[in-house]
């Protein structure tokens, strides 16, 4: 195990006796300056584990459940329910995050079946399907043949794994490990994706950047605070030069130097923002301009949240 998260977790264990021993109460966590745009109408949300803006309507995201049907639904901007539509075929074993691969043709929504909380799953599957058409409505329906589905396997073993991304200055997919402390970073080749049905995945490295957890996350998060450090989701701007990896306790956004590539960047200290105020996200996205990142979380009528790069959020 790492040293700072050794060292992290077994002042977190200190702390929890302390604070038993004392009868305090959870506190909330930190606020952020995120704002609560709206809370999802569909009913049929419940587990929100991935998040993907629509390449056709900056203000539509694609969602899905981490159970269940294969199924990814149409969320609007507002909240607004707009229908969903299922893989044919398909199986979620447990979706945990998706992205969106940019194309000439219709745009390729990638849902990522990586969770592994036990780590036994010798291969894990990735589903590339066309971003569909809405009906004259504007609502989704039916079902979607999958352009081509991949199974995946790690070079070292089953890994758990809740975070995707499409890296488009290198045309590949990054998966980010989420119970390996530090977390480990690695890539699928765009082509790869696209037109092979196995593979194996290409290590680039550790993650070690994110804080580890405190005593004060003792006292905000409870029993979860042992977890507020492991990656939950990762999304890459459309340009392909800021990354924003979030986690149970901050969003963190990590910028992409000339000539470099995110295995790299993700050495350079990140810029934390703590938020939104919750315990359970599980999902991020930026919008189609990258000016802004959206965020959700698994629970019932899940919020969404919206944080702005250009500061406009921010508490006066």
């Amino acid at each position: 195990m790492n040293l700072r998260w050794n060292d992290a977790l077994r002042s977190l264990a200190l702390g929890a006796l302390l604070l038993a021993g004392c009868g305090s109460e959870p506190a909330p966590p930190p606020d952020g300056p995120f704002r609560l745009v709206a809370n999802a109408e569909s009913g049929r949300l419940d587990e929100i584990s991935g998040l993907a803006v629509s390449g056709v309507d900056p203000a539509l995201l694609w969602t899905h459940n981490d159970d269940g049907a294969p199924r990814v639904h149409a969320l609007g901007a507002d909240g607004s329910d707009r229908g969903f539509f299922d893989i044919r075929d398909g199986v979620n074993v447990d979706w945990e995050d998706m992205t969106r691969i940019p194309t000439e043709g219709a745009d390729l929504l990638v849902l990522a079946d990586i969770g592994d909380n036990d780590a036994r799953r010798t291969n894990v599957w990735l589903y590339l399907v066309p971003e569909p058409e809405a009906d004259e409505d504007g609502r989704y329906a039916g079902e979607v043949d999958a352009l081509n589905w991949i199974s995946v396997t790690y070079p070292d073993g089953p890994r758990d794994a809740e975070s995707i991304a499409w890296d488009p200055v290198q045309n590949r997919l990054l998966i980010l490990t989420k119970r390996d402390q530090p977390p480990r970073l690695y890539a699928l080749d765009g082509e790869v994706a696209l037109n092979e049905r196995e593979a194996t995945l290409v290590f680039l490295g550790e993650v070690d950047t994110l804080r580890p957890p405190t005593l004060s996350d003792q006292s905000a998060f409870g029993s979860r605070a042992a977890w507020v450090s492991q990656p939950t989701a990762l999304t890459i701007s459309p340009d392909g030069r800021r990354a924003a990896l979030l986690t149970y306790r901050s969003l963190y956004l990590y910028d992409l130097s000339a000539n470099g590539d995110w295995a790299t960047a993700f050495r350079n200290a990140p810029v934390e923002i703590p938020g939104p105020d919750g315990a359970r996200e599980e999902a991020v996205t930026f919008s189609t301009d990258g000016s802004t990142v959206w965020i959700s979380s698994e629970g019932d009528a899940p919020p969404l949240f919206d944080y702005r790069l250009d500061g406009s959020n921010d508490p006066e």
